[in-house]
């Protein structure tokens, strides 16, 4: 009996304390599940609010040139510029163009296949390979097989140097890293990266300062909401889709708010000219105070005034013969 009350009282105490251990785990999760909903989240109240939109011209669907900065870029997203892709005949097509000879040159392949299964027929019915003629005409027709193989490979191997399409046209145009990013130094923080062989432009220090100072500029605008600003400096589309996120945001009483705006890094993906425009698509990487603030009484909703947080962003610029550069695309870093 005595043994019996005292396992009854063991077994309270364990009780006890499970219950008591099992409360404070509700706690902990109550306070892990709470906690991020009490701490500022990530506003991207940049410009562009974090998405990829705008257009590169011709380029708009072709993915940017890599760079250490921007190895890889999201697509675009949204863009004025219609994008094409290639038809269901040309992709079932295209496997068939880069075969070998005979697939690219039926006609040859049938006048050789020809000839040579008229040998093999002869074989087969007792005439020898050479049919009528014995082991002169195997000779003949084995000669004449090669010579007709030897003249087609060097007439298609002429047309092939003459057009500019040899396999290696293919590795000369493709753009190459030609030097790391500029780190922050005395010099200039953009610098030079990547650019392609067909229309390719030079880009010079001014238009580098150019590409900072619109960075910072049109993030300040947009704080702002300076849409008079913002004109001088993106393309209309581009305006347009700022506006709409600045209409939408005042809708829902809010207001985003970006702050020193600070070149970190950035080096050249593309420069090119197309039509009478001018082009450059440059990887930045850059710091800046990110949030997003109720208008009637600026509480903060998303962010933290008071850190600094990095971001990585592809923009393309654009300007026409003599004139300035603006913002035509932005493209997150993948």
């Amino acid at each position: 009996m005595h043994l019996t009350l005292a396992a009854l009282a063991m077994s309270d105490d364990r009780v006890a304390g499970i219950m008591k251990t099992s409360r404070w785990l509700a706690a902990l999760a109550a306070v892990l599940l709470v906690a991020p909903l009490l701490a500022p989240l990530s506003a991207d109240a940049r410009v562009g609010g974090g998405g990829s939109t705008g257009s590169r011209g011709s380029n708009t669907g072709a993915a940017p040139a890599p760079t250490r900065t921007a190895p890889a870029a999201a697509p675009i997203q949204r863009s004025a510029t219609p994008t094409t892709q290639p038809s269901t005949a040309t992709a079932q097509a295209a496997p068939a163009a880069g075969g070998g000879f005979m697939s690219r040159h039926p006609f040859m392949s049938g006048l050789m296949g020809g000839m040579l299964g008229a040998g093999l027929f002869g074989m087969m019915f007792g005439n020898g390979f050479g049919g009528g003629a014995g082991l002169f005409g195997m000779v003949f027709q084995l000669l004449l097989i090669g010579g007709i193989g030897y003249l087609a490979v060097r007439y298609f191997r002429g047309r092939m140097a003459g057009t500019g399409s040899s396999p290696y046209a293919y590795a000369a145009a493709t753009p190459r890293l030609m030097e790391p990013p500029l780190t922050r130094s005395s010099v200039p923080l953009l610098g030079g990266g990547n650019a392609p062989a067909a229309g390719a432009i030079a880009i010079t220090t001014e238009d580098y300062n150019a590409f900072e100072s619109l960075l910072g500029g049109i993030q300040t605008a947009y704080s702002a909401g300076d849409l008079a600003t913002l004109r001088t400096q993106v393309t209309p589309e581009m305006l347009g889709y700022f506006s709409e996120q600045l209409s939408g945001n005042a809708s829902r009483g809010l207001e985003n708010k970006v702050e020193a705006v600070k070149l970190e890094q950035g080096d050249l993906s593309e420069a090119w000219s197309e039509q009478g425009i001018d082009y450059a698509t440059v990887a930045m990487r850059f710091s800046l105070v990110d949030y997003t603030r109720r208008l009637g009484d600026a509480t903060i909703v998303e962010g933290n005034p008071q850190a600094r947080i990095e971001a990585t962003e592809i923009w393309t610029f654009l300007r026409s013969k003599g004139g300035t550069w603006i913002l035509s695309a932005i493209q997150q870093a993948a």
